[in-house]
């Protein structure tokens, strides 16, 4: 064991706590019994079974209300290791569940025997016919492939609130549609083929020529009974009538039993059958589907209502006009909303009886839209509408930050609602659908039962189809609170389907939640006929057994979760999954998510139990050590909850008060460091040109065997040689910013291309140039942003440092009367934003006097307009760091790409490349999995410059890529310089 290496012990939860019922139980805490690891590890190989307890713990949670602790969790890479799963299954009398992204509501991603990731190694998307349709792996998010379809000017039909995060696999297996899709552009409609894997094994692609004999050939009795059923059900004039009626409003309760009335062959059937089966029926490795024209041209307006009654009555008028999406958020919804950030202050003091309508026209052209908008102003101008806050305009606007701003709080409704709960009580997200014209008397009648019994009314949902949607929090450790549910859930399903003969579920698909009441809406023939289709596909109930199809009527009540109170900045987490796809460690280790579902299981142990010992001993590297801190969790997530925070917290509480006291120095002699660093960088240099960086490599491997490897950085090969000790010369007189070149390009050397100035003279000489002079302070050299020790924990480091710079920026800037220039977008944000929490109160006064800007803001803003370019690159591949992700600062980078090359990329995988400042040199095996996408896009194609904003971000990227990466800024100074 390293010398200095952290006890688990530290991070174990320090507050007094009662053992939940639904605690993960003792005999659990060695994980996957040892003859089933066995036999899936000789089967699969170890690195794609994952057992300890820990594994299990992350991946019994999703979305909905319902934890279920799987016995495995399988990562299958192709189809020969599902098919080989599937084999295993039947020959040893287990199970099989798919899980995707986890963004489900109703837990079918969750199983309780062996649980297969199919999202880690199955994305991708492939282009077809210039646009039209495309074929995507499972696990690519809507979001991911929306980005590549865009650039043909298409999109998918699909539209789910959970874009970010949900997968193309998880929606087709749903049937999810989402804001625009209705019953015209959801999965159903839209999938062209499907490639899946049956339960028997057999592989079926229904776009091949010969699918059908090749289905014939392998699963005859399979062929005869999907006829059969289709003979039956067509022989029925009543049925089919039925199936009809129940298909004109949105409905992904049951099976698609219009697919025996749509398709005409056993292949034909089976497509539709897998579209909404929630994995029950197999494994879709492969969709390809029809895309749709995106229209860019877009007029929103969040109109504002005196009652829910009142707004949708509005709801047919707009949808008579054209109108792609009419959303509706209830009082409750509006004010939970301004938690999410842009979102309007003053909606807090709504009103009770408020409801909004977001509408939406899109059209290919400014015209059609202008027809669109004044058939929507006449609409308008005879609704009686209600302006209870400042900022309520109640008019169409094509602003896109405007409608960005009504989408963002609209899709924040499960999130943002939910996120407002009271402690401790579960979330349950229902939806339901009627006929449209009857969307006022529903929600009355919603209303009136949520508060009969003791629920909170939130409601928001696709108005235009009839869809609504709304949320209930209950405490699943009280029966009392349980019963109360229960009670509710019968007369809702009562009134939804003997009052308005509705759906009761629309798009969230039937999950376990509504398995009880699958007869309740379809009767007992159509009910049976799709026990029967699930025994001729799944003659073994291998997959997925007691979602969708379940004959207990208690099933509902059956593993909902409690939610003991964790960290504050945690407690808020309904374990949505949006902040998964942003997250760094992701494909490594834990996600945001996933940290907080391993803790809160913490806190359900009684202490001391060996399940809570397990979970600390993995917690330490798999939650803290490999969290790369960059906070893109809080981007994604729609309450702001920063993740990142946390661990850096326990980060914290890791640290022996000699750590504390050693960091502190560092901070008061940093400017004996810096030179050190920059010393010993050199030397490293030196030694690699030599010897290469074996040497280094090996030496500091074992320093970090003997010491801890979360305190020694690893040497790498692209690591840079040393930066100049002198940095150029500037002056004061006639300054119109301070430059502060950061500490890591004051230690790092910049490129060795032949002729590029280093960062700093670049910066000084474009702003020279562009006759916008900075001045570097002489004492710069000692002072740093503080992100070093905020990074790792350190506190009372963090406070030392912060407090100095601050008070040495107010006094380089005459007090705030010049901007200063900060040359790393990482140090931007620690300067603007991390530092202001360990402030002292009179350097808190300082510090809101204080401008900081980034450098490449200050050329883009600045410079460029005054800068002539005589020379461009042909291409250009750019990588966005986090810290501009999170100062809204990219769009700036993009500009001064776009004046250095003719034609500028950013890959759609681009994301945080966790280097971290030297967490890559700390992990190098998070950096590699973080840019693993991005650095195989980027491969596809040779660009002539790659640029970046962020010495150790371009490090990171050298590293993936294979290619030089270096600052935007020293390209443009390259393409700026006069030709002699």
């Amino acid at each position: 064991m390293p010398l200095l290496e952290p006890k688990p012990e530290a991070l174990r939860p320090g507050t007094a706590r009662t053992p939940s019922p639904d605690r993960v139980p003792g005999w659990k805490s060695s994980g996957t019994p040892a003859d089933l690891r066995a036999g899936l590890t000789a089967l699969l190989g170890p690195e794609k079974v994952l057992w300890k307890v820990s594994d299990l713990v992350r991946y019994a949670s999703d979305a909905s209300p319902y934890r279920f602790l799987p016995q495995v969790v399988l990562v299958p890479e192709d189809l020969d290791d599902v098919s080989a799963i599937l084999s295993y299954a039947h020959g040893n009398g287990r199970d099989v569940v798919f899980r995707a992204a986890g963004t489900s509501l109703n837990g079918q991603a969750q199983g309780e025997d062996i649980l297969v990731d199919v999202r880690r190694h199955w994305t991708g998307i492939e282009v077809l016919d210039g646009g039209a349709r495309a074929r995507i792996r499972p696990g690519t998010t809507v979001m991911r492939a929306n980005a590549t379809l865009a650039r043909h000017g298409r999109i998918l039909g699909p539209d789910p609130a959970s874009a970010i995060a949900c997968t193309v696999g998880g929606v087709v297996a749903n049937n999810a549609s989402g804001m625009t899709a209705g019953t015209s552009r959801n999965s159903y409609r839209t999938v062209s083929s499907l490639t899946f894997v049956l339960p028997s094994g057999t592989v079926v692609d229904t776009g091949g020529a010969d699918a059908d004999a090749l289905l014939r050939h392998a699963e005859p009795r399979l062929c005869d009974d999907l006829l059969a059923l289709k003979a039956e059900i067509e022989a029925d004039e009543r049925l089919t009538a039925r199936i009809r009626a129940k298909y004109e409003i949105k409905n992904t309760n049951g099976y698609r039993l219009d697919a025996f009335l749509d398709g005409s062959t056993p292949v034909e059937i089976l497509r539709g059958l897998m579209i909404g089966s929630e994995g029950t029926f197999g494994f879709i490795s492969e969709v390809v589907l029809d895309t749709l024209p995106l229209d860019r041209h877009v007029s929103s307006a969040l109109l504002f209502f005196p009652s829910l009654t009142a707004a949708a009555a509005a709801v047919p008028q707009f949808n008579e006009v054209g109108a792609i999406a009419v959303e509706l958020m209830d009082g409750n919804t509006l004010r939970a909303s301004v938690r999410v950030e842009g979102v309007p202050s003053d909606w807090a003091g709504l009103p009770d009886g408020t409801t909004a309508l977001l509408v939406e026209f899109r059209a290919p052209d400014g015209s059609a839209l202008t027809a669109y908008e004044q058939a929507a102003a006449t609409v308008v101008a005879n609704l009686d509408l209600v302006a209870p806050a400042v900022s309520v305009t109640n008019r169409f606007t094509r602003d896109a930050g405007t409608v960005s701003g009504y989408w963002k709080a609209r899709k924040a409704f499960v999130t943002a609602v939910g996120g407002s709960r009271p402690a401790g009580t579960t979330l349950i997200t229902e939806d339901f659908a009627v006929p449209p014209s009857r969307l006022a008397e529903a929600c009355e009648a919603l209303l009136a039962l949520q508060s009969e019994h003791g629920f909170d009314a939130a409601v928001a949902g696709h108005a235009a189809h009839g869809n609504l949607h709304f949320l209930l929090a209950f405490d699943a450790a009280r029966p009392a609170d349980v019963d109360r549910y229960a009670a509710f859930m019968e007369e809702f399903c009562t009134l939804v389907v003997d009052r308005f003969d509705g759906s009761l579920k629309a798009e969230h698909a039937t999950g376990r939640n509504i398995a009880p009441f699958l007869e309740r809406e379809w009767g007992p023939v159509a009910t049976e006929l799709m026990w029967r289709t699930k025994r001729a596909i799944d003659p073994d109930g291998v997959l997925a057994p007691r979602i969708v199809l379940d004959r207990d009527p208690r099933a509902h009540l059956r593993g909902l979760k409690t939610i003991p109170g964790v960290e504050p900045v945690a407690d808020p987490c309904i374990e949505c999954g949006f902040c998964e796809p942003t997250c760094p460690s992701e494909d490594l280790t834990t996600t945001p998510r996933q940290r907080i579902v391993l803790r809160r299981e913490m806190m359900r142990q009684p202490d001391g139990s060996p399940v809570e010992a397990a979970l600390l001993d993995s917690y330490g590297y798999d939650a803290v050590d490999t969290c790369a801190g960059d906070s893109t969790c809080k981007l994604a997530c729609p309450v702001g909850i920063d993740t990142g925070v946390m661990m850096k917290d326990f980060r914290h509480h890791r640290h022996s008060p000699r750590e504390e006291r050693v960091a502190v120095l560092t901070a008061r002699h940093f400017k004996l460091v810096e030179a050190s660093a920059r010393l010993a960088v050199g030397a490293a240099d030196f030694v690699s040109r030599r010897a290469g960086s074996g040497p280094l490599e090996s030496l500091t491997r074992l320093a970090r065997r003997a010491v801890r490897p979360d305190l020694v950085p690893e040497w790498l090969p692209e690591i840079p040689g040393a930066a100049s000790r002198t940095l150029p010369p500037t002056s004061r007189t006639g300054a119109r910013a301070v430059y502060y070149p950061a500490c890591v390009n004051r230690i790092f050397a910049g490129p060795e291309d032949a002729g590029a100035l280093s960062l700093a003279e670049a910066v000084v000489s474009l702003s020279a140039r562009a006759a916008r002079p900075v001045w570097i302070p002489e004492d710069v050299t000692g002072t740093c942003c503080a992100t070093i020790w905020h990074s790792k924990g350190y506190e009372a480091a963090n406070a030392v440092m912060a407090n100095r710079v601050v008070e040495a920026a107010w006094r380089w800037t005459a007090g705030g009367s010049l901007p200063l220039v900060v040359d790393a977008s990482s140090c931007t944000l620690g300067l603007a934003h991390e530092v202001v929490p360990y402030l002292t109160e009179d350097n808190l006064a300082l510090h809101r006097e204080l401008t900081f800007v980034d450098s490449l803001v200050w050329a883009a803003d600045e410079l460029l307009p005054r800068l002539t370019v005589f020379r461009r690159a042909g291409s250009a591949v750019l990588h966005p760091t986090c810290s501009m992700e999170h100062l809204g600062d990219a769009a700036q980078l993009r500009a001064v790409a776009e004046a250095c090359a003719e034609e500028v990329v950013v890959p759609d995988d681009a994301g945080c490349c966790a280097f971290a400042g030297d967490r890559g040199m700390l992990h190098k095996e998070l950096t590699d999995s973080a840019t693993a996408k991005e650095a195989a896009e980027v491969g596809t194609r040779e660009y002539d410059a790659y640029l970046s904003a962020n010495r150790m971000c371009e490090i990171g990227m050298d590293r993936a890529t294979g290619h030089p990466y270096h600052s935007a800024l020293i390209e443009l100074e390259k393409a700026t310089r006069p030709v002699i």
